[in-house]
């Protein structure tokens, strides 16, 4: 008989970014991205798509490195935040209580297998836009601007050893396993999670530089794939590095774009379309080494830099 679904997690809620470059960043997620800014605290500034409910998705924060600080997931009800600290603490992975910050209430934090910093917490604070939406159940007015993300969709992270990620996150978090690469050795390349029926908020990939603990990148989400396409053209106008893309991927059949903001961490817009995880008893998907190769959904091979840029850069 296979475990009961664990529902304790609702969301992923935000994930703190570390620049280098905070002007810059900052005005390349604001006046370039379209992202909003909800307020700023110390080295932070708090920002979000205009759909986004809460009052920050991303923590844009100044420091001497890139890459990223922590993520935050927002528990199901104060009962479920308990029973995923028990769970967490039982692993052996906690870190302890914050206060929070401008944009939440108690948080619990952990360390993933990796050494990434993760948070849990239920009390939030909602979005509150200087006008209110003609549509009273969207978060914000729709932003007239080329380039607006509806929401934060996902992150990746990058891990010397996937197959312990794999492990681990369904014991902390309760995610679901929806995808994942294996190797012709047996281990994974990668791995793709979820906490409810989106097809994954979170994915790990294999660190090709054996480093620990960085990041690969960030996610928004746009209504239609005609809106990425604009999007390109907007980050060529502003000179912003195009990655790759505009391309469907073959794992989770997302549409995609990736640029890298100023400080060189690398952010993606997409559009997973209306693809959900709706089986309770779903199977992961397993892709082998030799069908990755062949690159991603149409032909487009993977381009070298997807595997071996992360941030913090790795020296030599």
């Amino acid at each position: 008989m296979s475990a009961e679904p664990i529902y304790d997690i609702a969301h992923l809620g935000h994930v703190e970014m570390l620049t280098n470059k905070p002007e810059a960043s900052l005005a390349f997620f604001t006046n370039v991205f379209g992202l909003i800014e909800s307020g700023r605290e110390g080295d932070s500034v708090y920002l979000r798509a205009f759909d986004d409910y809460e009052f920050h998705t991303l923590k844009l924060t100044a420091a001497n490195t890139t890459g990223i600080r922590h993520a935050g997931y927002r528990a199901a009800s104060p009962q479920a935040l308990e029973r995923r600290v028990k769970a967490i603490e039982a692993l052996g992975a906690g870190i302890g209580w914050s206060d929070g910050d401008m944009g939440h209430g108690p948080a619990y934090r952990f360390h993933d297998p990796d050494g990434h910093e993760f948070e849990i917490y239920y009390q939030t604070r909602r979005a509150k836009p200087v006008t209110p939406p003609s549509l009273k159940n969207q978060a914000s007015p729709t932003p007239n601007r080329a380039i607006a993300p509806r929401r934060l969709d996902h992150f990746n992270l990058l891990a010397a050893d996937v197959d312990a990620i794999r492990n681990f996150l369904p014991k902390a978090l309760g995610s679901r396993v929806t995808e994942v690469i294996q190797l012709a050795d047996g281990t994974l390349g990668g791995c793709w999670f979820t906490t409810n029926n989106k097809s994954y908020d979170v994915a790990y990939t294999r660190d090709h530089a054996k480093a620990r603990g960085r990041f690969h990148h960030v996610t928004y989400a746009v209504d239609q794939r005609e809106h990425i396409l604009q999007a390109a053209d907007i980050f060529l106008e502003n000179g912003v590095h195009i990655e790759t893309g505009p391309h469907k991927h073959a794992i989770q059949q997302t549409f995609f774009l990736y640029v890298w903001e100023p400080a060189g961490n690398r952010v993606e817009l997409a559009n997973a379309g209306s693809r959900l995880i709706l089986a309770p008893d779903w199977q992961p998907v397993i892709w082998n080494e030799d069908e990755r190769k062949k690159g991603q959904a149409w032909g487009l091979k993977t381009i070298e830099t997807f595997h071996t840029h992360g941030t913090p850069p790795v020296a030599g």
